[in-house]
């Protein structure tokens, strides 16, 4: 059987100032307004996705998904270039579990009750390699120093109750593969540590008895393969990984799965799509994005439903159809969107969504 899950982000409702300033709260313990705020925003955020119908749905992501991690870390200074290793890094005294997890993990059994049966949740933790992004004097060192303490990270925030838990952990790496990294050259110590941390982070999850899921924008890169303690795999919509015949050989080769992402989620393209398709492709690309600025004003004054621009739970379908077709249902563990879905209208337009995501994956499951 095949089950949905999505990535993490939605636009926000309203008040992301406070509810920012709530997460500090909450996490540092303290009682007031803003930490219930908080706590009460996730909640229902994430009962949101389960009554749309997402059967693993990760926890609300509204914060900077990297700067969260790094501000978990001591041995770590900010400068205008970035950060830079001061110290041994090393993960800040109590401050181990993500306050997101920490208060869906409080709020379980309300959470089971609305909900009606036992939740399964997905965690994102932001890799190594993209966090490296942020130094500006980056070494092979590096990747390995990261990978140390998103491993501790990883272990606190993996909880299983009766009402619910964490089943699946992902380590996402938008940045891997995107760019020409001589660090990450083939036969580079980077490259080595790079591999070592990721396996080092997959394993401490698989020790805590959940499945592992590596995110990626491209996977023209292929280190990722080999990697002890990574079960599934996945990528953006038009990626090759769901195209190439050679796929199927390596995910029965190294016993690997497939997240099939069934959903464009940039919502520019999704409007220059729907006007293509209006104007039969007859358009130039000046006048397409004119015509993509006068339908965001429309969007924004109220005039237009933005999801009139979603992808129909038909397209979705099929497209999860021709992955299952091509790799097998054995190999396609999961679908879903390709990314969050920040960058979109508005929260409703969000979890409708992840609504059609969920239906036609029970389409698929029939």
């Amino acid at each position: 059987m095949v089950k949905s899950c999505d990535v993490g982000s939605l636009p926000f409702p309203q008040g992301l100032e406070k509810y920012v300033k709530g997460a500090e709260a909450f996490e540092e313990g303290r009682v007031g307004e803003w930490a219930e705020y908080f706590e009460k925003t996730v909640t229902d955020v994430f009962l949101d996705k389960l009554r749309a119908g997402i059967d693993v749905p990760n926890f609300p992501q509204f914060r900077d998904m990297s700067l969260m991690f790094l501000g978990m870390m001591t041995g770590l200074e900010k400068t205008k270039e970035g950060y830079v290793e001061v110290e041994r890094l090393e993960l800040k005294r109590g401050r181990g579990c993500l306050p997101e997890v920490s208060a869906l993990k409080k709020n379980a059994r309300e959470i089971h009750e609305k909900y009606g049966k036992t939740f399964s949740m997905r965690v994102c933790v932001t890799g190594p390699y993209t966090l490296a992004s942020f130094f500006p004097y980056r070494t092979s060192e590096t990747f390995g120093n990261l990978g140390v303490v998103l491993s501790r990270i990883v272990e606190h925030n993996v909880f299983r109750e009766k009402a619910g838990g964490v089943v699946l952990v992902s380590i996402d790496e938008p940045l891997f593969g995107v760019l020409n990294d001589p660090l990450i050259d083939r036969g580079s110590f980077g490259r080595e540590n790079l591999f070592s941390a990721w396996r080092g982070i997959f394993g401490s999850a698989k020790a805590c008895g959940v499945q592992t899921c590596l995110h990626l924008h491209n996977t023209s890169d292929g280190l990722f393969w080999d990697v002890e303690g990574l079960d599934v795999i996945e990528s953006h919509v038009d990626d090759s990984i769901y195209q190439l015949k050679k796929t199927k050989e390596l995910l029965e080769a190294e016993d690997k799965f497939l997240k099939a992402s069934v959903c464009i989620t940039d919502f520019d393209r999704l409007i220059k799509e729907a006007v293509g398709r209006s104007s039969a492709g007859m358009v130039s690309d000046s006048s397409l994005n004119q015509e993509l600025a006068e339908v965001w004003k429309k969007i924004r004054k109220g005039l237009v439903a933005p999801e009139v621009f979603l992808e129909t739970e038909e397209v979705i379908k099929q497209r999860a159809l021709r992955v299952v077709e091509q790799f097998g249902a054995e190999r396609v563990l999961f679908v879903g969107p390709e990314c969050g879905l920040r960058g979109f209208p508005s929260y409703e337009c969000g979890v409708e969504c992840l609504r059609r995501v969920a239906g036609a994956t029970k389409q698929l499951n029939v």
